[in-house]
């Protein structure tokens, strides 16, 4: 039998284990999948890579440990998750899952019932904050406290190591009690994390698990030659006495618990307790916590305690069932006061959770002479960090005479006074920890690459190691931040890190934006991807950043790595160069070694890419070393160095909430913020996007007037907003500053009127579609069109100046635009402007053309995913307003149920309107029948009628305002209808979400709104995977493209949504692709939002999760539309009572074969590395699915 090192816990690692480099979901998985034979799953973050790996494993057939490979099967919905889960337990199987947030409480019905009937199993969750007042991905124990009173028995791991072990642990502890168990640990911060991690074999896997209880568990499970009956219908009579008939069991499964983690200690040599405890022997101020929290609150404790001070932390593990006698025995006799630290919130309650576990089990069971004062406390609530600092500052509480109860730390509540006080400068991290950190930009590899840099130096047995990154929510000009840990020791720091000795900026433009050195230690190292040579570089640099440079004595190295990139067709990603930078400059291992191990993790890494990737990577790095430099720094500051710019806009113009409050988010003080300057409801102004000004392009586009034919067509495919143009009188252009370019009209009958064209170029992403779109070609300019890309150097001053003007030009008049034509349409100013979506995304450009077309009378109900992470996320969001204060009315539910909530809103809207036509005809005379009469009656389908609507709603208002005032009987009837009267201009509701809610998780909701014949317009963003999640395959996955959860090429057809929608007959129906046939977008977007009934509108996006380049977006869409994978159509149902065919096929017959669009497209090419026949088998079968398509929608249009 191995022994513990020590008398530690956990971080005692067999010293004969294997060891490897993995993340919390992976350790947790790696388990879970080999010791169970089917895993029901369905994406949700953070919990959605156990689910991926499994999928993975599966198809690469990896068996679990009795020589099957599991059955890994994607359900709709994390309900159907749990219904699987549930019949295969019936059944005799072993079956898991895993989960987190909302995606738990989906499940709740079928835990109930799982652990009424005493089925064995484990959900394993990432936990997360629940989706209240607003939706965070970020961890906490809300979706576990939710569902406490299931019957599951609920175990925390507190590391990585833990949710590897205590996979096994939970599995053996269930079979033997029979009671369901739920793994949780902390979203994102343990399941993101990465650790060295001592490996459980398949051995040690099979000693744990005890083949007579699962043979029990097989002959419990549902069986014709043994049948009986489950799930019954019980009366007063008996089921009270039913439901007690189990406590026995529940009373049995602590001790089994426990003595399972003993079994599991004399196996691997690492020893658990149910309640542990750490610190002073004779501690009297003690913490009591679970979760990654408990991590640095040990860390702290022993810190502390080493120095004298008697505190101490008991985590718990096992938190159902609770365990009074264990919990009691775990705190020395000394005890005097207790905090007890909930992740989560209960509004109204008396306390959280488990500070009323605490206070009850002491009340009913302590020994001691004197009961210990107990307060409960809240902390890392939505991913709050949670550091020494803090943990310091609650002992230093629990040392007052009244110690502050139901406390807050980590926030300023300045509205009830419940947070503490903490020093943020606290520190506890040990010198021999070798501490760095990179600050990248989204999709520059700077993420992956410090992943395989932990990995290298884990391969080293002398370091343990740690790894957390931090990402903005912006899908494209994002910034990473990656924490990273070396040291001799277990890293217990579950925190970011607070002092480094290696700083990585690779982005020189986050030197003006972030403190990139306030975490530098004394003596660090600075290493900035720059331009600028090392002569020149102190002359660009801030003055705060070269004061902070001379003060902490900090080393800096600078290399043009972009360069680089682009000198070896890398183009942006500048990761692996700069990750061989760090290891030249860093000396953790010798050069030579440092460059062959990462030139084996690119090997790893990009093989499915092709060999072409591989060998891209490894020009540059050989590249690298000749490119980096020291630089020789002064020894003062220099005066005349440029100010830090963290806005790039005059906040003198913004409205009070976003100088006050998002500017403070902008400049990354959000944790400063109190309670009292936020929304209380969730509810946060629109328009906030126009003021980040980003500026993350280094390359953006240039208008050319003398070859620009004013087609519109650059405007239309921006997928940023930020094309706009203008119609103005030529006398404007007296005050026009220098350059500002402008041109006749093509029209006429306009000889006075001027056009121009803007590039809001700090809000650009640099994607390149406008100019794909251009049409214009010139034989005198080779390759030049009329909008062109150039390097953004040197741009922005005049930039600047000119948009300054442009923006002081009057709106375009929407009376004079033509709507029915993609020129037309560039004249209208959207509402829907720079989102932080991917550059160059498929989505964005249809919301902004919906958002151009109707958005000063929108209703949005959004679902879910990237529209609802890019359309809403702070700290700005681009849903906008126009010139007249109106735009786009946004909201979102949850993921499942968007359809049901825009109904809701045409409900609402609907009956609003009906009221006011009541009151109005009530007050008639009051106010002018012919009023009256036109309010009511007169239509509103065109951008005419609902401008004249407008004009008469204005004058009722008027009116009513006047008869509010008087006082008189008419008085309240005024005021009840002035409170409805913006209603009486017809809404118009978009129910918008893409295809995983559309076809998957939400297909059941809009089926029934389809069916209902309500007047809304459902608009599917169809990406073809659940992108948001990180690119799962979903109903809409293409039969042969690999996929998450379809690792081995998708193996059913797409679903045919449109065929299932026009089957109802009365739902208009479109397919439509900008990239191919923008004018017929443009007239599917009319007719269906003109329509008096449902309409449906699918529209197809190319997404960076398809493996392409994204600038060639539009032209993937071609491809689509001509090769006939994508044809376009519409369903009419207006025309069937003139007799016309409703359907209208839009598409010319295919013109090109299904493989030139599959070409081009890493989610078909990838399958052909792994399993090339099976790749050209599918896409055969794909070609023919295709051809037999398109000969139906012929016979349909006929």
């Amino acid at each position: 039998m191995k022994q513990p090192e020590s008398a530690d816990t956990g971080e005692a690692a067999d010293s004969e284990a294997r060891t490897a480099i993995l993340d919390g979901n992976e350790a947790c998985a790696d388990v879970a999948f080999r010791v169970n034979e089917i895993c029901s799953i369905f994406p949700i973050t953070p919990a959605t890579p156990m689910a991926e790996l499994a999928d993975q494993w599966a198809g690469e057939g990896r068996t679990n440990i009795w020589g099957t490979v599991p059955d890994v099967v994607e359900m709709q919905s994390e309900l159907g998750a749990a219904g699987t889960l549930h019949g295969g337990l019936q059944s005799g199987s072993l079956v898991t899952s895993f989960t987190s947030s909302q995606g738990l409480l989906l499940m709740i019905p079928n835990m109930f019932k799982v652990a009424g009937e005493l089925l064995p199993c484990v959900i394993h969750v990432a936990s997360r904050a629940l989706s209240t007042n607003a939706l965070t991905i970020f961890g906490d124990h809300q979706d576990v406290m939710a569902v406490r009173q299931t019957g599951f028995a609920m175990v925390a791991s507190a590391s990585v190591q833990e949710a590897h072990d205590f996979a096994l642990i939970t599995q053996a502890a269930s079979l033997e009690s029979k009671i369901p168990f739920l793994h949780f640990f902390d979203g994102f911060r343990t399941s993101h994390e990465m650790a060295k991690v001592a490996l459980l074999e398949d051995r040690d896997l099979a000693a744990m698990l005890d083949d007579d209880l699962i043979f029990a568990h097989r002959v419990r499970g549902m069986n014709p030659d043994r049948p009986n009956m489950r799930g019954t219908v019980q009366n007063p009579d008996v089921f009270f006495q039913t439901r007690e008939a189990a406590n026995p069991y529940f009373a049995r499964c602590p001790e089994i618990f426990q003595h399972t983690m003993d079994r599991f200690a004399d196996l691997t040599g690492r020893r658990y307790r149910a309640y542990e405890y750490f610190g002073h022997p004779e501690a009297e101020r003690i913490l009591v916590i679970m979760g990654s929290g408990a991590q640095a609150a040990r860390e702290t404790a022993e810190f502390l305690a080493e120095r004298g001070e008697r505190v101490g932390v008991v985590q718990v593990r096992l938190y159902r069932p609770f365990d009074v006698p264990a919990f009691l025995a775990a705190f020395p006799p000394t005890t005097r006061a207790v905090a007890v630290l909930d992740r989560t919130k209960e509004p109204g309650a008396t306390g959280e959770p488990l500070y009323l576990d605490v206070v009850a089990a002491f009340a009913e069971g302590w020994r001691g002479s004197d009961l210990p004062v107990i307060v409960g406390g809240r902390f890392g609530i939505g991913g709050k960090e949670f550091h020494p600092g803090m943990v310091r500052a609650i002992f230093e509480e629990l040392a007052r005479s009244d110690p502050k109860n139901h406390f807050t730390i980590g926030i300023v509540d300045d509205q009830c006074d419940t947070h503490l006080e903490y020093d943020e400068d606290f520190a506890v991290e040990l010198d021999t920890v070798h501490a760095a950190i990179f600050y990248g930009l989204g999709a520059d590899g700077t993420v992956g690459a410090n992943k395989n840099t932990i990995k290298i130096i884990g391969d080293d047995p002398r370091f343990h190691v740690q790894a957390y990154f931090l990402y903005d929510s912006k899908k494209s000009g994002s910034q990473t931040v990656s924490h990273l840990r070396f040291g001799p020791e277990p890293i217990r720091s579950t925190y970011l890190v607070r002092s480094a000795q290696f700083i990585g900026c690779h982005v020189f433009g986050f030197l003006e934006k972030v403190d990139v050195l306030g975490r530098a230690r004394e003596g660090a190292t600075l290493l900035l991807n720059t331009a600028f040579g090392p002569d020149e570089v102190w002359d660009h640099l801030p003055r705060t950043v070269q004061q902070q440079l001379i003060e902490k004595r900090i080393a800096l190295y600078v290399i043009d790595a972009t360069k680089v990139a682009k000198d070896t067709g890398m183009r942006s990603h500048t990761n692996t160069i700069l990750q061989t930078c760090y290891f030249a400059i860093s000396g953790l291992m010798p050069r030579e070694q440092a460059i062959a191990k990462i030139k084996h993790a690119i090997e790893s890494t990009y093989r499915r890419k092709g060999r072409e990737v591989v060998e891209k990577n490894f020009d540059a790095v050989d590249r690298t070393l000749a490119n980096l430099h020291r630089v020789d720094l002064p020894t003062r500051v220099d005066e005349a160095a440029p100010a830090p710019e963290p806005q790039r806009v005059n906040l003198d113009k913004a409205p009070e909430f976003i100088r006050q409050v998002t500017a403070r988010i902008i400049a990354g003080e959000g944790e400063a913020l109190p309670t009292s300057a936020l929304p209380v409801d969730g509810g946060f102004p629109s328009a906030s996007a126009r003021w980040e000004k980003r500026n993350v392009a280094d390359a953006v586009p240039i208008w050319d007037s003398e070859t620009c034919i004013q087609c519109g067509n650059c405007s239309f495919v921006c997928p940023h907003s930020c094309i706009r143009t203008r119609l103005f009188h030529e006398s404007l252009l007296d005050s026009a500053p220098p350059e500002f370019q402008a041109m006749k009209i093509d029209a006429k009958g306009f000889p006075e009127t001027r056009y121009t064209l803007q590039i809001y170029m700090e809000d650009c992403t640099g994607c390149g579609l406008c100019v794909d779109a251009c049409p214009v070609r010139t034989k005198e300019k080779a390759n030049v069109r009329a909008i062109n890309m150039v390097d953004k150097d040197g741009q922005e001053i005049d930039n600047r100046r000119h948009l300054e003007f442009f923006e002081t030009l009057p709106a375009n008049d929407r009376s004079f635009v033509d709507f029915g034509t993609v020129r037309g349409v560039q004249f209208l100013e959207p509402t829907f402007e720079f989102p932080g979506a991917c550059a160059g995304c498929g989505e964005t450009p249809y919301l902004k053309l919906v958002s151009q077309l109707f958005g000063d009378r929108m209703m949005v109900a959004n679902a879910s995913g990237c529209s609802s992470v890019y359309g809403g996320s702070l700290p700005t969001t681009p849903w906008s307003v126009d010139t007249e204060g109106r735009g786009p009315a946004w909201a979102t539910s949850l993921f499942e149920d968007n359809a049901e909530f825009g109904l809701g809103m045409r409900l609402s809207a609907d009956r609003q309107m009906r009221l006011a036509h009541l009151l109005l005809r009530k007050l008639g005379v009051d106010l002018g029948e012919d009023l009256v009469d036109a309010l009511i009656s007169e239509p509103q389908r065109y951008e005419s009628e609902i401008r004249r609507q407008r004009e008469r709603v204005a004058a009722l208002k008027a009116k009513l305002a006047r008869m509010t005032a008087a006082g008189d009987d008419r008085a309240r009837d005024a005021a009840r209808l002035l409170s409805v009267a913006d209603g009486l201009v017809r809404r118009s509701v978009w129910i918008i979400g893409g295809d995983g809610w559309a076809y998957d998780i939400g297909s059941s909701g809009v089926d029934h709104v389809l069916a209902s014949g309500r007047d809304v317009n459902l608009l599917v963003l169809d990406n073809e995977v659940y992108a948001n999640t990180g690119g799962q395959s979903s109903k809409a996955t293409p039969l042969g493209a690999v996929a998450k959860f379809a690792s081995a090429g998708k193996r059913s057809s797409k679903k045919d949504l449109a065929l299932q929608a026009i089957a109802y007959g009365n739902v208009y129906v479109a397919r439509v692709a900008m990239g191919a046939n923008p004018q017929q977008t443009l007239t599917a977007f009319r007719e269906a939002e003109a329509y008096p009934g449902t309409s449906l509108l699918i529209a197809y996006s190319h997404c960076i999760a398809h493996g392409i380049s994204m600038e060639h977006g539009l032209e993937q869409q071609h491809l689509a539309v001509h090769s006939g994978y994508w044809p376009l159509i519409r369903y009419n149902p207006e025309v069937i009572g003139s007799g016309q065919n409703p359907f209208i096929l839009d598409s010319a017959r295919p013109s090109r074969t299904l493989s030139e669009f599959c070409e081009n497209e890493l989610r078909y090419r990838a399958l052909r590395y792994t399993h090339p026949a099976e790749a050209e088998r599918l896409l055969k079968e794909a070609q023919e699915q295709v051809t037999r398509h398109w000969a139906l929608y012929e016979r349909m249009a006929q």
